[in-house]
């Protein structure tokens, strides 16, 4: 396999790209996590849903904010320290499945949550799709593992720095 070495100007403006991706995706998440906890309190409230019994939208908005705000944060943090973008596709699957996972985790939640409020029952469909996204999660957290240990190895020791 050929392997193409980029100027440096141009690798430090990719991992910018990188971060920029990053941030926006943790902006979006920070919006849609907000947002709901407003629709779970709002929906909740105009259906007469009892204070206090479950539902997975009183949850949904914790794990926007959990998996995708939080962890988005922690991601962008690991890529300025490590640059963890080097490792190419490693880092341009995990970014995709990653997200595809949660969004599609969380939008089976408030499936979910919607239909327990009106009263009717789930499907075995939505667990389904719920489990792929869970499944997603963990594949692309193994592949940002995969992508932060390759950009760990190329980091130089303490001691040979000085």
């Amino acid at each position: 396999m050929v392997s193409i070495d980029f100027p440096p100007v141009l690798a430090v403006v990719e991992g910018v790209c990188k971060v920029q991706k990053l941030y926006r995706a943790a902006v979006l998440y920070l919006v849609l996590g907000l947002g709901a906890g407003l629709f779970y309190r709002e929906f909740t409230r105009a259906n007469d849903f009892p204070d206090g019994q479950f539902t997975q939208l009183g949850v949904t908005h914790t794990h926007l904010l959990v998996l995708g705000f939080v962890m988005s944060l922690i991601f962008l943090v690991l890529e300025k320290l490590f640059r963890v973008s080097r490792s190419g596709k490693l880092f341009t699957w995990f970014f995709w499945v990653y997200n595809v996972g949660v969004l599609m985790t969380s939008g089976m939640m408030v499936w979910h949550g919607i239909l327990t409020v009106q009263g009717k029952e789930s499907t075995a469909m939505i667990a389904g799709i719920a489990g792929l996204g869970h499944i997603a999660i963990t594949v692309a957290l193994g592949l940002f593992m995969a992508a932060l240990g390759r950009a760990l190895k190329s980091v130089e020791p303490e001691s040979v720095r000085r």
